[in-house]
């Protein structure tokens, strides 16, 4: 679906994108990786043909997007960070609307509103919406052409616990149709949920690239620790998962039936982007 070569883009004298090389298959989920001003965005835009003075390649569904055509979007399906609905229409107004800009006959505008819980809201003017409610309903509009490719820029931004899980289900769904989706964020914990693969982005580069599962235990596997209780107060010890059978003292507790407590911990994707890059998502 997506076939990236030496791609760099710049948008003063100073290189803003470095040389990437990376490609994605359909039915993926690929995601882009990095703390805020990294290029995850900038990438996006050339990805959507928004961008076009880069230099080498960046080919989409076949096509190279610095030549897209209009028809070009009639496949692809965009969730911006931030809200681009006009506030003085209605929701329902709002998608209405940009359902009529596609060749593609549109999915129902009330299912959508249903699906994230906006059913109720639908004649409200999107300028008395929440940053939650304008952020579910960004992402229902990208969905109302059925696109076969979905770029995704911080959906689940400002949900809550619920319309979060409502959105990642959603997207998951979408990939059972044999979507490709490019999800680009900062939040590590929806990456490990959703990714099948991820790069990390820092300073316009590619620092790693990989499943994060793969990312995870290429940095060492889980550890476990165990608790007991001891004549002089509680006492606690840790070993490596792949050494847990060789542990003769938590081979005695166990037998001796003194253990409090154990619990199993591996390294999570943030670690891992900490340990690669040297940077923080902050």
């Amino acid at each position: 679906m997506i076939h990236v070569s030496n791609l760099s883009f710049s948008y003063t004298k100073r290189s803003f994108i470095s040389n990437m090389n990376f490609s994605v298959a359909e039915g993926e989920i690929f995601g882009f990786l990095g703390p805020s001003g990294a290029g995850k965005s900038t990438l996006q835009k050339i990805l959507i043909g928004m961008l076009r003075t880069y230099q080498g390649s960046a080919v989409v569904n076949g096509i190279e997007c610095k030549k897209r055509t209009k028809h070009f979007y009639e496949n692809i399906g965009v969730d911006f960070e931030f809200s681009t609905m006009y506030e003085k229409l209605t929701a329902k107004e709002n998608l209405h609307f940009f359902s009529s800009l596609y060749e593609r006959k549109p999915r129902p505008v009330d299912e959508l509103l249903e699906m994230v819980g906006l059913e109720h809201d639908a004649d409200k003017r999107v300028a008395d919406y929440s940053k939650g409610m304008k952020s579910r309903l960004n992402f229902i509009k990208a969905l109302l052409h059925d696109p076969i490719l979905l770029c995704l820029d911080e959906p689940m931004s400002g949900l809550d616990p619920t319309n979060s899980r409502v959105v990642k289900n959603m997207i998951l769904e979408e990939k059972t149709k044999g979507k490709t989706i490019l999800l680009t964020t900062h939040n590590m914990q929806d990456a490990s949920e959703l990714c099948d693969r991820v790069a990390f982005i820092v300073d316009g580069k590619i620092s790693a690239l990989d499943s994060p599962h793969n990312l995870i235990m290429s940095k060492g596997a889980a550890t476990v620790t165990y608790t007991w209780v001891g004549e002089d107060g509680e006492h606690s010890a840790s070993c490596p998962l792949r050494s847990l059978s060789s542990d003769e003292r938590l081979r005695d507790l166990i037998h001796e039936n003194r253990l409090q407590s154990i619990h199993s911990s591996e390294p999570t994707l943030n670690d891992i982007f900490v340990d690669i890059t040297g940077r923080t998502l902050l």
